[in-house]
């Protein structure tokens, strides 16, 4: 989830900078589900087996673009300033990190849905999942003593799962649900204490 990736070749690390810089250019100007393998590669200038040799398919390629993406929120919970990082409340950890998230999920959404709806499950397999259900339920413990945080967790990521944001951003723009968001975390870190 945090380690370093693999050394790799010069020239395999060229070849990767290309056909990423490619994915996204093609992703932004014509959405994810338009652009198709053949088409990063040819952009690439790389050839196909390249591609499909690196990536597997497109949501592995999805994947390796969200990466750097998904490092950088979880360096800012690890390290970074309260109250995303440490040193804040449980409570208010748990209401930055889905502010942080929702924007991180508005931004790369459909990259996102790529990712978690590559098979069936896809979504809870994905390490960087189980690094944010983690890091709720750490938190959701501490805010909740003697709730599931377990499941509390599973249930807050829940409405931030991509296709359900797709769908919903359909009636409802990014601003309503984030603050619908806000309202969901504060009613699990300030409601009624577990019984």
């Amino acid at each position: 989830m945090l380690a370093d990736p693999p050394r790799e070749r010069a020239d395999a690390a060229r070849n990767r900078l290309r056909v990423q810089e490619a994915a996204a250019k093609l992703f932004r100007e014509h959405g994810v589900e338009a652009v198709s393998m053949d088409a990063v590669a040819a952009e690439a200038g790389v050839g196909k087996g390249t591609l499909f040799r690196r990536f597997g398919d497109k949501s592995g390629l999805v994947a390796a673009l969200l990466d750097d993406k998904e490092r950088d929120l979880q360096e800012r919970i690890l390290s970074g300033p309260p109250p995303l990082g440490p040193g804040a409340p449980a409570g208010d950890r748990v209401r930055a990190f889905v502010a942080a998230y929702t924007d991180y999920l508005v931004e790369y959404l459909d990259l996102l849905r790529v990712s978690e709806t590559a098979s069936p499950g896809a979504r809870y397999r994905i390490g960087a999942y189980r690094f944010w259900h983690r890091h709720l339920a750490i938190l959701l413990a501490e805010a909740r003593p003697g709730a599931d945080a377990d499941y509390l967790a599973h249930a807050l990521l829940a409405p931030l799962a991509a296709e359900h944001v797709t769908a919903v951003l359909r009636e409802c723009d990014a601003a309503r649900v984030a603050a619908g968001l806000t309202v969901l975390a504060d009613a699990l870190v300030s409601g009624p204490a577990a019984g």
